[in-house]
């Protein structure tokens, strides 16, 4: 089944609420990247709390989440849109430590926790909105609650899993997040946590398979939350030949030159998706007559 994203009200409306299945858009990443298990259980949990936090976008807004701890996996750079869209990679995928006391993968251990978590939003102004807050644990869902309370003021709670598979694929990958809204009774605010204290870890859900609205009934309970609307996931990255080439054009008349008398051409590569693209001389000769003209 295609990943999908769902939105809803919890409580009459005092909580709101996203999930997500994210397990085909994750595979795409770990696929393209090659990545190792330790560095797809990190950057598929970055991905699945990016797209959720883009669903809380509008129209052409974006957001790019980094956290970098300091660990062996170097920094994970993600970055989503309000329709679905999500992309991600970590500087060093080929990333795998030995599981923790608890046999689990040790995603804190990798992503480290010595660092920040930072979150960039374009929201079709002139400025960004810039939010930091420092790394707790580099298990990422604890991390981004923690963002949510200390940058933006806002009450959370993050649920994020990613299962993988001894052939190092993706069995399964999702998430959620509650966040309270601002005119919620306390008495509202106590069943939520005790909701949250008692239900299962997020990792039992994804391997028992619930869909996102499965996900939320088991967050709030039968007949306590309202899904708003549905939000088709997918590996999404906007990159192209064209986009590189204003990247190149930007280097200028005597950089292009150099690469014309050096080696006759050029190639870059997208970090996000790996796709790769040629310029040939002549390509090149058109983009000096471009900065000319």
């Amino acid at each position: 089944m295609a990943d999908y994203l769902v939105r809803g009200l919890g409580f009459g409306g005092s909580v709101r609420a996203f999930a997500v299945d994210s397990t085909e858009t994750v595979g795409e990443a770990q696929r393209r990247h090659m990545m190792w298990p330790t560095a797809t259980a990190a950057v598929g949990r970055l991905m699945t709390g990016g797209v959720m936090m883009g669903a809380m976008l509008k129209g052409d807004d974006k957001v790019v989440l980094k956290i970098d701890g300091g660990g062996p996996l170097g920094a994970i750079l993600v970055d989503s849109n309000a329709h679905g869209g999500v992309r991600g990679y970590a500087k060093n995928p080929q990333t795998h430590l030995e599981l923790t006391d608890k046999k689990k993968l040790d995603v804190g251990g990798a992503v480290g926790t010595e660092g920040m978590v930072s979150i960039i939003k374009d929201l079709g102004m002139r400025d960004y909105f810039t939010g930091q807050s420092p790394i707790v644990s580099g298990e990422i869902a604890e991390d981004l609650t923690y963002y949510f309370a200390v940058s933006e003021q806002v009450p959370s709670s993050v649920g994020l899993g990613v299962l993988v598979d001894t052939d190092n694929s993706v069995l399964a990958a999702g998430g959620f997040i509650v966040q309270i809204m601002p005119d919620a009774e306390e008495g509202t605010i106590s069943r939520l946590e005790e909701r949250l204290a008692n239900i299962e870890p997020f990792s039992k859900m994804i391997q028992r398979g619930l869909t996102p609205e499965e996900i939320l009934e088991e967050v709030f309970g039968e007949g306590n939350i309202e899904i708003l609307n549905k939000i088709p996931v997918k590996f999404e990255c906007n990159c192209s030949k064209e986009r590189f080439a204003e990247g190149i054009i930007g280097l200028g008349k005597e950089e292009i030159q150099k690469m014309i008398d050096e080696d006759g051409a050029a190639e870059t590569q997208c970090h996000f998706c790996l796709e790769t693209y040629s310029y040939s001389k002549e390509e090149l000769e058109a983009l000096i007559d471009e900065l000319q003209s």
